[in-house]
């Protein structure tokens, strides 16, 4: 049977979709903005056919691609990660998340506020995270009052100086208001536990302590579907998180890519008949949300680097498929994510129906290639991208 390896780059987007005007985002196109403004070069990547996807002025096409490629457009409605994670596997959601660009509800705040028994929050807003620390951090000192922000995405975020509190008791805060406050109307993607550490006029987020708390996925969604057939199931990264701390065999959080890429080549060694579900964070979270060209290239740079070894591990039987979830255009002028088509790269190419695959209609296209790839029926939108003789 083999092994299935999905790796997603988070916030990898290659063009404005169709209805990117909806969300602001129509002139967004980040994998393009950032080669014309890095000159980034990745001859890995390039090798396995990412410049054929798009036209890319750093990355050349490649006449003979070790991949099959091609690029898929979002049918779920948003752009934050849960979706688009979910969709890979399988799920699409007819209507997005909850929203806050004025702020929490003030029944929201003082449920959440009775839970953890505070007088109040500080912020309720739509914030930048780096700049909500350095406004309302000296503040968060004096007061012990907990920092609460939004994004355009459907986020409910705390953020606390360890100093204030305790790692495990924000945690204990972010658990509460997933599982008391933040459901049915306002049931978010994503509750984020945002810790900081420093002095005033330095703090910094501790990107590795972040923890992020999702709303649990429906049941039909792959990762089940594949552990009730007695495949075995291995998350690498923050996919545990966005799939609500469940169904997996197996699941190892990692504190930056190159642990989550350590980590991969690790399981590779021992992984057999399994599918590998890999989110590499720090292209979205450490250089796409703070606006960093030159940070973002030097991550794609780092990944690119790991893609020999990483092939050279696969087995005969094995695929690997590497795409993303959302873009998040570090040239932009919005910090927020991006409703981009996403690449998506098949190793190896003649395991695929073809080799240029075009426009993929959803990223659910994963979730019927995996479930094809284990012979496992299921009914997910999409079509497999295996040419059968697998």
């Amino acid at each position: 049977m083999g092994n299935c390896y999905v790796i997603v780059i988070d916030g990898l987007g290659v063009g404005a979709q169709e209805d990117a005007v909806e969300y602001g985002d129509e002139n967004e196109n980040t994998l393009v903005h950032l080669c014309k403004e890095t000159g980034c070069k990745l001859p890995n990547l390039q090798r396995m056919g990412l410049g054929n996807i798009i036209p890319l002025s750093s990355v050349p096409v490649e006449s003979d691609p070790l991949c099959a490629y091609g690029k898929m457009r979002e049918v779920s409605a948003g752009k934050d990660s849960t979706t688009g994670h979910w969709e890979i596997a399988g799920v699409q959601l007819n209507q997005p998340f909850p929203t806050y660009p004025e702020g929490f509800p003030q029944k929201v705040i003082d449920q959440f506020c009775d839970g953890i028994g505070k007088e109040q929050v500080l912020v309720n807003k739509p914030y930048s995270g780096t700049e909500v620390i350095a406004d309302y951090g000296e503040e968060h000192l004096q007061t012990g009052y907990p920092i609460v922000y939004t994004s355009a995405d459907s986020v409910f975020q705390v953020a606390a100086h360890v100093d204030v509190t305790p790692v495990d008791t924000l945690y204990e805060w972010c658990e509460y208001a997933r599982s008391e406050v933040l459901q049915d109307e306002h049931g978010v993607g994503r509750v984020i536990a945002r810790p900081f550490e420093g002095t005033a006029g330095n703090f910094d987020r501790i990107s590795e302590e972040r923890h992020d708390y999702s709303l649990a996925p429906p049941d039909y969604n792959l990762i089940n579907r594949l552990q009730q057939e007695g495949i075995k199931t291995y998350s690498i990264g923050k996919i545990i998180d966005l799939f609500g701390g469940d169904g997996f065999t197996q699941f190892r959080r990692t504190k930056s890519n190159a642990e989550g890429i350590s980590q991969l080549l690790s399981l590779m060694s021992a992984a057999s008949d399994s599918f590998v579900f890999v989110n590499l964070i720090d292209t979205d979270q450490k250089y796409g949300h703070r606006l960093d060209p030159a940070g973002y290239a030097e991550c794609l740079q780092e990944i690119d680097r790991a893609i020999p070894a990483i092939v050279s591990k696969l087995e005969e039987d094995d695929i690997l498929i590497i795409t993303s979830d959302h873009g998040n255009d570090p040239t932009s002028e919005s910090t927020d994510h991006s409703r981009e088509f996403v690449p998506v790269l098949l190793f190896p190419h003649r395991k695929a129906f073809q080799r240029n695959m075009g426009t993929r209609e959803t990223f659910s296209d994963i979730a019927c290639t995996a479930a094809d790839f284990f012979g496992v029926n299921a009914d997910y939108p999409g079509s497999s991208m295996l040419n059968g003789d697998q």
